[in-house]
């Protein structure tokens, strides 16, 4: 009944002109940034914190969240129409969904990532209203070990669910975890292999890498290609709406995609880009159905889990944001900058002490996310046009719109210069038939693996056994050792081999 109450409470606030209006307008500007390839929802939410000073706290925060799953819609657009990212939880989209764009189902792709994400959203939210206090209970329960472990498992993920060679794979991993070295030492402050480079000192950028390897270097190993097989954007596209068939094998992935967001997305530390690509690895793992395309080929259920689970993951992220005030994300960390800008101490104190600005919080997202799916759904058509320009036109401006992304990242060139380096580097990954989306894993959760084993060791005087004696971490521990046995069996290892043997 209390549930009910407090709902009733939520959509008072989230129906009047002023909050549905800002809630529009985060929406459409979180579809649009996601769109635009380099421009995420971290880089225009810092840009908008000025802006909301002259706004009170909860239209101001209803932006705010608009633009951050609006992004996560507009990320898998450029993944699918033009394989570049445009937010870090849309890697694994641009797996499946941009060989379905060449193939000329583009608008199938885009509508399962849609229907998707709009049903998972929706399912995020009810997970919010309802399992708020005892889903925190369980986020109480990770200290650093804990954390550690979970993204332990996270990377074995990612070299399991990686096509090809497991040996590239782990190659890619390891790569990025040494990309990930390149910052300040969070605890001594002391800059680490930045080579007095000043730029480097905060690290190389997550764009500027996902731009060159997924962006540029595609677009340079397109014109490596006759002008005969860049069928990419001129193939005839066929089908706007997925098909029957395509519902039937997408709606389990969903389901499996959503209940797997719905519960990283709590996790500090897991969230979206873990979510997706734990969904991704449940897909390939569920076997193929008779004619059905293979993963890395087109096949939609590798669009559709990802895409459900990322947008899980982003709603449900805000449980612990809301309600112990810890940031799980980028995102969430900027969104709790704004509640301190407008005076509010996140926390538990939140739900009781400002009832009206917790509960319409909650009830704007169902609403956005009716809003986003009514926009984006008809929007597919236009997007599809993007297919029909010749590549020669194209590139030049998928280039220049990467380039500018890259600018608006810090107003430095040096951004710019480092995209063009990993252009080179993507490039390369694609004529040795390594895949890319390990490396950007394992450059994420690098920094947040290496803090969270030095304050799990400092606080357990450097006892290793901390990680074993916990029975949360030995759990996650004990899953990717198994992850790792399983793998290695020679009939599995013969499977993955045979269902990979043209990957490339």
């Amino acid at each position: 009944m209390d549930l009910l109450n407090n709902l009733a409470l939520g959509f008072g606030v989230a129906f009047t002109f002023q909050n549905l209006a800002y809630a529009f307008g985060g929406a459409i500007l979180g579809t649009l940034i996601g769109v635009l390839p380099g421009l995420g929802p971290v880089a225009t939410i810092a840009m908008l914190l000025p802006s909301i000073y002259a706004l009170d706290a909860t239209p101001a925060l209803i932006m705010l969240a608009g633009i951050y799953y609006g992004a996560q819609y507009g990320g898998s657009t450029t993944a699918i129409l033009i394989n570049v990212p445009g937010e870090s939880s849309s890697v694994v989209t641009a797996i499946d969904g941009y060989q379905m764009a060449r193939r000329g189902r583009a608008g199938a792709a885009l509508a399962a990532a849609g229907l998707g994400s709009f049903f998972a959203g929706c399912v995020g939210t009810v997970i919010i209203a309802a399992f708020a206090p005892p889903l925190t209970e369980l986020a109480f329960k990770f200290g650093p070990a804990e954390y550690f472990s979970l993204m332990v498992l996270g990377l074995i993920g990612a070299v399991v669910l990686a096509s090809g060679s497991l040996v590239k794979a782990i190659a890619m991993i390891v790569l990025g975890l040494l990309l990930g070295q390149i910052n300040t030492d969070v605890i001594s402050g002391v800059p680490r292999y930045s080579f007095d480079i000043p730029e480097l000192t905060d690290g190389i950028g997550f764009v500027a890498i996902a731009m060159g390897v997924f962006g540029f270097g595609e677009i340079i190993a397109n014109l490596g290609q006759p002008s005969e097989k860049r069928e990419v954007f001129t193939k005839d596209v066929k089908g706007l709406w997925p098909t029957r068939q395509d519902f039937k094998n997408a709606w389990p992935a969903v389901l499996r995609g959503t209940s797997l967001g719905s519960i990283l997305g709590v996790l500090p530390g897991g969230g979206a880009l873990l979510a997706s690509f734990a969904a991704y690895t449940v897909e390939k793992k569920m076997g193929m159905k008779p004619g059905e395309v293979p993963f890395g080929k087109g096949n939609i259920r590798g669009v559709a889990g990802p895409e459900s689970a990322n947008n899980a993951g982003a709603q449900t992220s805000f449980i612990p944001m809301l309600t112990l005030g810890i940031p799980p994300n980028a995102v969430m960390a900027l969104m709790v900058g704004a509640m301190t800008i407008k005076g509010i101490q996140p926390g538990p104190q939140v739900m009781a002490s400002d009832p009206q600005l917790f509960w319409g919080l909650i009830a704007s997202m169902w609403v956005g996310n009716l809003m986003l799916v009514i926009l984006n759904l008809p929007l597919i058509g236009i997007w599809i046009k993007l297919l029909t320009v010749p590549y020669r036109f194209l590139f030049p401006a998928i280039m220049a719109f990467c380039c500018i992304g890259l600018y608006t990242l810090n107003n430095n060139n040096f951004d710019v210069f480092m995209g063009a380096a990993f252009a080179v580097v993507g490039y390369a990954f694609y004529k040795l038939g390594c895949e890319p989306a390990p490396l950007l894993l394992g450059f994420i959760l690098g920094p947040m693996m290496e803090e969270n084993l030095r304050r799990a060791l400092l606080l357990s005087r450097g006892d290793w056994g901390t990680f074993f004696t916990r029975p949360l971490s030995a759990g996650l521990l004990v899953a990717a050792a198994l992850m790792v046995v399983v793998v290695m069996l020679p009939s599995i290892k013969s499977k993955r081999e045979e269902a990979f043997q043209d990957a490339d």
